[in-house]
């Protein structure tokens, strides 16, 4: 059963649960309310009526004295008794009317004898056979006669009683009230904590597989005050985190299923050449040995171009996971002649793109993976050869910023369209929907450089409008300085 009733509890809902405890203290405190009122009005009563039997007994002593019996004005339903205790023994007078003693005078002797051994008044509650419970006072009136007076406590009861009943009546219909409406208070001071449970239902049926799946739900509402805005404000950053998270992973496998397609179709059209040149060396090899080289080497193009496209990939996956292997292997190096070597380089395979480059009063040494720099700068150089028409001029210049070494490539080309220029550092991202290669390779040149720079702890960015395209790479101040020359 108490098992059953705690199960019952525990399944009730918490607004229920803190009117019914709210209630049961109400409870003990109304009983320990009660308690104290009651003993109070009925010691406030007991005392009252000690007072009415002392000045009673102090009027009937003057009556004894005169006339040797009570006489004059006596109280309704009390009881009277005097006693001659001279020889020390209680001995009843016969009383002026009979109806001042009651039917067992017992506990009047008793008293009598006690009083007159103790030589002062006495008090004590007695319930006297067929009359009730009365309050018996003894007290010696003079030398050798005893007064023993009842006062019956049937009042006193009776108004403890209807003092009780208008407790219990009146405590019953106040505890009552403050279940009842204590029930729609914390129910209403609760509904934002259900609001919010309707909230985390709505999220947990919403589907969340989708790929761009979103939380649009929110906790509304500014009730409840500051301890349940706080929880409500907790609740919907977790949603907002959620949310954002959600959306990144989102981005990542639209990220990662456009570079499954886009590797994809680099690698197919190599390998199909590679394929298709592999049947033509073999063709030629049975029926036209003279095209044999020539179909070799076109082989061996494809297949270096395959190798270029396969070592990106590969080192843009090293570089993804730098935080378990470095794939750098940096030494103090100058700045300036890597970038002199690029641009000598760059001369001679680009000799239709003016090259100016711009450098300090001398080296500017710092550490670095120099092979991974000239990289760098290689795909930069090449990016703004490849898609600017020819005459374009190029520029690349050479500085020390504030907390920074930087390296600058300009054109002066047609730029790059604004809708294209957050992603032209995607991988196999590339400006030219067509795909065409006759412009420009895969589309990991500038993923490459991106990654390889934040590896040496830097950054790249770009700039661009119609006549001017720069790019610009940050590499960290630690140990940027320039050289002594």
């Amino acid at each position: 059963m108490i098992a059953r009733l705690r199960g019952a509890y525990r399944g009730m809902r918490l607004g229920t649960r803190l009117a019914l405890g709210l209630g049961a203290l109400s409870l003990v405190v109304f009983a320990v309310v009660g308690t104290a009122l009651t003993t109070y009005m009925r010691d406030y009563l007991s005392a009252q009526l000690d007072t009415q039997l002392a000045q009673a007994q102090i009027a009937q002593s003057k009556s004894i004295a005169d006339y040797g019996t009570i006489s004059g004005k006596k109280y309704y339903s009390w009881f009277y008794a005097v006693y001659d205790v001279s020889d020390g023994v209680p001995e009843l007078r016969r009383p002026e009317d009979p109806a001042d003693l009651p039917e067992d005078v017992d506990d009047f002797t008793s008293l009598a004898r006690a009083q007159t051994a103790a030589h002062t008044e006495l008090l004590r509650t007695e319930h006297l056979k067929g009359a009730g419970s009365y309050r018996l006072r003894a007290c010696e009136v003079e030398p050798g006669v005893v007064l023993v007076s009842a006062a019956p406590l049937e009042d006193i009861e009776d108004t403890v009683g209807q003092l009780i009943t208008i407790q219990v009546v009146t405590f019953a219909l106040a505890l009552l009230a403050l279940v009842v409406f204590g029930r729609r208070m914390l129910r209403r001071g609760l509904k934002p904590l259900s609001d919010m449970a309707s909230t985390a239902h709505g999220i947990a049926s919403h589907d969340l597989t989708e790929s761009a799946a979103r939380l649009p739900l929110r906790a509304d509402g500014r009730d409840g005050g500051p301890e349940v805005d706080e929880l409500r404000t907790a609740f919907n950053t977790m949603l907002e985190h959620i949310d954002d998270s959600l959306a990144v992973r989102a981005e990542a496998e639209q990220r990662l299923r456009r570079f499954v397609a886009d590797a994809s179709h680099e690698l197919r059209t190599p390998l199909m050449s590679v394929r298709g040149y592999a049947d033509l060396f073999q063709y030629a090899a049975a029926n036209a040995p003279e095209e044999r080289d020539r179909h070799l080497a076109r082989l061996r193009a494809e297949a270096a171009r395959m190798g270029v496209l396969l070592d990106d990939l590969l080192l843009l996956a090293r570089l993804d996971a730098a935080e378990v292997e470095t794939p750098l292997c940096l030494r103090d190096a100058d700045l300036v002649e890597l970038v002199g070597q690029a641009a000598d380089a760059f001369r001679v395979g680009r000799p239709g793109h003016p090259l100016t480059v711009v450098v300090g009063s001398g080296p500017v040494r710092l550490p670095m993976d120099p092979l991974r720099i000239r990289q760098v700068v290689d795909n930069l150089l090449t990016n703004a050869a490849v898609h600017t028409p020819a005459g374009t001029k190029v520029s690349v210049e050479v500085a020390l910023a504030p907390g920074a070494a930087e390296v600058r490539v300009a054109d002066t080309g047609p730029g790059i369209p604004p809708d294209d220029l957050a992603r032209v550092f995607d991988r196999f991202y590339r400006v030219d929907k067509a795909r065409s290669r006759d412009r420009g390779g895969s589309g990991l040149g500038l993923a490459v450089a991106q990654s390889l720079v934040r590896a040496h702890g830097g950054r790249i960015e770009v700039d661009s409008a119609p006549g001017a395209t720069v790019f610009t790479v940050r590499l960290p101040v630690e140990g940027a300085r320039p050289a002594d020359r």
